[in-house]
């Protein structure tokens, strides 16, 4: 059985979506099946590290990247296809081809953001990307999504029923090391900050989690600090950097919130290994990739109780109501008073992510490949 793993998006992907194909193409090399012949459209590392359409960008730029997008999905890809002769294509990124292939596809459809928050995206942008989504779920197709929530929501929004397999990803290998003086020059200490990595997406709840902490410092007098890492949300509509900026000056935080910017695996590493807590209030989320990340590295989680949050987390993590600031800012207080729950809560943890493996993940993949 021959599958084709179309790795093209690589080349723009930053979040979830880079680490889901990373691991992905990891993961079919480090666990081979003697049925499976895999064929990769790039070089994962190098399609990832391709600096073409990253950075600052205009709207030229913008307008170049979304051309190459189209041309690589309609045209290039299909021509491989011929090339190759696949069983089987793997579109990790929503969109396959238009064309009529001869050969089935799996297309990941991670989310169904892009119909439940169209407030989040360009109006032109989301109708466009909707149309190329909807022309590839076509012939021979299956989709894969990430949990029971995102599988349940997409049925709800897409005008055909298609088959859909669940399958639970791997979170990101971090690379070993750490970086040691990432802590000393943000004024960290080992076990006296909370904890959150991710882009600052409206959907993150983020101003929530600032007002929390700010809550949380006034009734505990403690020295802990929050940090929160990571860049701007993905667009205009959808960032809150700004927000959160104004409001840490507002509540005079800044000595307490940090906000380092985007952090290297050794940086990643450092801030998981010391924290004392990881805190996810997302209002949606598709998986929730940070909850596995923190949990294996020994970090309890307080999360929101947004239903992928809490499949993910399973009975390992500590549920707020989402959006309850006054529940986010007890949850914390709980947390860092109680002994034998933060024990019980890492020893959990430690047990829930195991679940989340890479063996899993291509395993998963595997079962849905051979099953025809």
């Amino acid at each position: 059985m021959k599958v084709l793993l179309d790795l093209q998006y690589l080349n723009v992907a930053t979040t979830g979506i880079k680490t889901y194909m990373m691991e992905l193409a990891h993961a079919a090399l480090a666990y081979p099946h003697p049925d499976i012949e895999w064929v990769f459209s790039h070089d994962p590392e190098e399609q990832s590290a391709d600096q073409t359409f990253k950075g600052p960008q205009t709207k030229i730029h913008r307008l170049n990247y979304h051309m190459d997008y189209f041309r690589w999905k309609e045209f290039q890809l299909p021509d491989l296809i011929k090339k190759h002769q696949p069983d089987v294509l793997i579109c990790a990124d929503f969109v396959s081809p238009a064309a009529s292939l001869p050969c089935r596809r799996l297309t990941v459809i991670h989310d169904a953001f892009f119909w439940q928050m169209p407030q989040n995206y360009p109006k032109w942008w989301r109708t466009y990307f909707l149309s190329l989504i909807r022309k590839g779920l076509k012939e021979d197709t299956e989709i894969i999504t990430t949990t029971e929530y995102s599988r349940k929501s997409l049925y709800k929004y897409l005008k055909k029923i298609y088959p859909m397999t669940v399958i639970h990803q791997a979170p990101k290998k971090l690379a070993n090391g750490v970086d040691p003086s990432f802590l000393e020059n943000h004024g960290l200490k080992s076990q006296q900050y909370f904890l959150h990595i991710g882009t600052f997406d409206k959907r993150k709840n983020l101003p929530l989690l600032v007002r929390s902490f700010a809550d949380f410092l006034k009734k505990t007098d403690s020295n802990f600090k929050l940090v929160l890492a990571g860049g701007a949300g993905q667009s205009t509509q959808m960032n809150d950097k700004p927000v959160v900026n104004e409001l840490v000056a507002e509540l005079h935080l800044q000595d307490k919130v940090i906000l380092p910017g985007y952090v290297s695996d050794a940086q990643v590493r450092s801030l998981y290994e010391n924290g004392f807590g990881y805190v996810f209030p997302s209002e949606n989320e598709g998986f929730g990739i940070p909850i596995v990340e923190a949990m294996a590295f020994g970090l309890p989680v307080i999360h929101s109780d947004q239903p992928a949050l809490m499949e993910v987390a399973g009975q390992a993590g500590l549920a707020v109501k989402t959006g309850d600031q006054q529940d986010l800012t007890e949850k914390m207080i709980l947390l860092s008073s109680e002994n034998s729950r933060l024990e019980t809560m890492i020893e959990k943890g430690k047990e829930q992510s195991k679940k989340f493996s890479s063996k899993n993940f291509i395993e998963g993949f595997q079962t849905v490949i051979l099953k025809n």
